[in-house]
């Protein structure tokens, strides 16, 4: 679904009438996004930021036939929210709030795949095609179509690595916050074989931090897969004192697993290059794709 996204997929907000969602959708919609309507509960509004409001998913999908949804709900309305959109048929769902229950997070997760779904989130900026949509809030700025994939945990550190990919006359072709709390959706090993099989794709951008093991499990699938296409990796937290609980809820450090040292091992010996600054990064895809625009 990621792969394919375009700026003809048709897509939904729920809670659209909030003032986070209003705003969001309007400025999707400014930016290429096929936004053609929204949920909420909560008013009697026929529309809003331009595209009609329904009171649940089921009648949005009958009357738009949106696949995708953007859920603008609080962490504690998530999982009713998710529900809602996959028994309406949504196939994509993005969901941008932090700090989902985890007992929750594990329901919308098994859900998810017993629909044969993707989701992207919890604590996520969303996702994006540049030239083509965004689902989520990434800033226009840092958007530039291109041949690198980004895949983040953290949201400013990728707008920092997008924005200066833009500069350098480089941009994106596929690029998703897979968020930072520990049960979430579509992972960096999930997202390896939409990246490898996506034409526009010549190069993936990792970028990781301390905690958790999700850098070690793509190290892990990026060796079985094959390295047919170069990984660069850039992990935050190299100063990150051990033993204080430092950002996001997935940044727990457990024995050996999830350290620094931990990820710059796995990643390089899978064949992945690691580079302590964003210039060192920025500077390799730069020398590396400078003409192989998009």
């Amino acid at each position: 679904m990621i792969g394919g996204l375009s700026r003809a997929t048709p897509v939904i907000v729920q809670g659209i009438t909030g003032r986070m969602g209003r705003s969001h959708a309007a400025l999707m919609r400014t930016y290429g996004t096929n936004i053609v309507g929204g949920t909420s509960i909560r008013t009697d509004m026929k529309t809003a930021a331009g595209v009609p409001v329904f009171p649940n998913c089921a009648e949005a999908v009958l009357a738009t036939g949106a696949v995708a949804s953007v859920v603008m709900a609080p962490p504690n309305e998530t999982l009713a929210a998710v529900q809602e959109a996959l028994a309406a048929g949504i196939k994509l769902i993005v969901t941008v709030a932090e700090g989902v229950p985890l007992h929750d997070a594990i329901r919308i997760g098994r859900t998810v795949r017993r629909a044969g779904a993707q989701w992207v989130g919890a604590s996520t900026p969303g996702l994006a095609v540049p030239g083509e949509c965004k689902l989520g809030f990434l800033p226009d700025v840092c958007l530039n179509p291109g041949p690198i994939a980004i895949m983040s945990k953290s949201g400013t550190l990728s707008y920092e690595v997008g924005y200066r990919l833009a500069r350098v006359g480089l941009g994106q072709s596929i690029w998703v916050g897979v968020g930072g709390d520990a049960v979430k959706g579509l992972r960096f090993a999930d997202l390896l074989p939409v990246f490898l099989a996506d034409r526009h794709t010549k190069g993936i951008v990792l970028v990781g931090e301390v905690g958790g093991t999700e850098e070690e499990d793509c190290a892990d699938a990026f060796a079985c897969l094959g390295a047919r296409k170069p990984l660069f990796a850039l992990i935050a937290g190299r100063e990150a004192k051990e033993g204080i609980s430092m950002g996001h809820a997935g940044a727990l450090v457990h024995g050996e697993a999830g350290t620094m040292a931990s990820k710059v091992r796995r990643l390089t010996e899978a064949g992945a290059t690691v580079f302590g600054s964003i210039e060192a990064l920025i500077d390799r895809c730069a020398r590396t794709y400078r003409f192989d625009k998009r």
